[in-house]
């Protein structure tokens, strides 16, 4: 096994077919192994702008090389909103929901506010598993958990759509920030997505989609295509992390015992084995 860095990653966003702007916004940062997704609320332009500025603020810190953690840029997000507000850039009352992925090494960590996803898929031979990391800050949600509705209601509740917390709500001074954590293995993917994949298809469309797309690529873009196909009622932003952990391939480990002497491959393979043919005749010469 080996690690593999900048982890590879596929990313597609759609206004949808029923909204002529795109609220969402997403960042996509592998040399820092980082990436989110935020969904913008408050109108035309101002979702925009909600949703831009959470991208901005991460995005800040990561051309800056600056130390962060994915709960602490969340906060700073949403002051981040909230001031802008005041100050006349975009409006009050706009606000974002936001789910940032951290791959660091063998672990990663999902954080999250309001009802953007993080998803877990992980192959199998029956096919795969699909794992949710995310709990939804929705009101549906607390009706679930409370008992007061079955897991059945919740897809097709008529308050589905309300949430409890995001980024730049002014009753906040501070928002609750969640935190999924996990240990990479291999083959597996890592789901990030606005709820305008997830209205439009069930955890177990969304597996199904995985399980038989080759590569993140593939998956992207089908899960758009049939998000789109179901009714695309909202924006939609999708993003596929792989797994850092591949297994190393036999011409890897065959490279791996070649010393780079020449930087041309051929050269260095004709000399290594040369110096291995001439001390194995010097051994069997000294052994005459």
């Amino acid at each position: 096994m080996t690690l593999v860095h900048p982890l590879e990653y596929s990313a597609a966003t759609h206004p949808g077919l029923k909204r002529e702007n795109n609220e969402d916004c997403f960042l996509s940062a592998p040399n820092a192994d980082l990436w989110v997704v935020a969904d913008g609320m408050g109108g035309h332009e101002a979702g925009e702008v909600a949703s831009a500025i959470v991208r901005d603020t991460f995005e800040e810190f990561v051309q800056q090389g600056l130390p962060f953690s994915l709960p602490d840029l969340i906060q700073k997000s949403h002051e981040d909103i909230l001031s802008s507000a005041d100050k006349g850039i975009g409006a009050i009352g706009m606000g974002s929901t936001v789910v940032a992925l951290l791959s660091q090494k063998k672990h990663y960590q999902v954080a999250w506010v309001g009802d953007s996803r993080a998803y877990l898929w992980t192959p199998d031979e029956y096919g795969g598993q699909l794992t949710r990391l995310t709990t939804d800050h929705s009101y549906v949600q607390m009706l679930y958990a409370s008992g007061a509705i079955t897991a059945d209601d919740v897809d097709t509740h008529p308050d589905k759509n309300i949430i409890t917390q995001c980024l730049g709500m002014q009753e906040l001074a501070q928002v609750k920030v969640d935190i999924a954590q996990g240990q990479w293995q291999k083959n597996q993917w890592i789901l990030l997505c606005s709820d305008g994949l997830t209205d439009e298809l069930s955890d177990s469309s969304i597996a199904q989609i995985l399980e038989h797309s080759p590569n993140s690529l593939t998956a992207v873009d089908q899960l758009l295509h049939e998000a789109l196909t179901s009714g695309g009622h909202d924006n939609i932003t999708i993003q596929i992390i792989e797994s850092p952990i591949v297994a190393e391939s036999f011409s890897s480990l065959f490279w791996n015992w070649i010393p780079s002497i020449t930087n041309n491959r051929a050269i260095d393979v004709i000399i290594f084995f040369s110096a291995i043919t001439a001390l194995l005749g010097l051994l069997v010469n000294t052994l005459k």
